[in-house]
């Protein structure tokens, strides 16, 4: 309810509004670069795998960043 009436204040397409989803995807793209750049070069490991980890943990850093940016 506090997230709707803060919307509804701000407007539905204002700034206030968008730095949520800002935050999301850059906090699960830097995530997900730092484990593809951790495995690929400092663990040697093959590109296949090394993609599949950054997508797990770029899924799970915007889960993580989602449920901060609604408390």
């Amino acid at each position: 309810m506090k997230r709707d009436r803060t919307l509804r204040a701000a407007g539905r397409w204002s700034v206030g509004a968008m730095n949520g989803w800002r935050y999301i995807g850059l906090h699960a793209a830097a995530a997900a670069a730092f484990i593809f750049l951790l495995q690929r070069y400092g663990m040697s490991a093959s590109l296949e795998s090394s993609l599949l980890w950054a997508g797990s943990f770029g899924a799970c850093a915007a889960g993580l960043a989602y449920m901060q940016s609604n408390r």
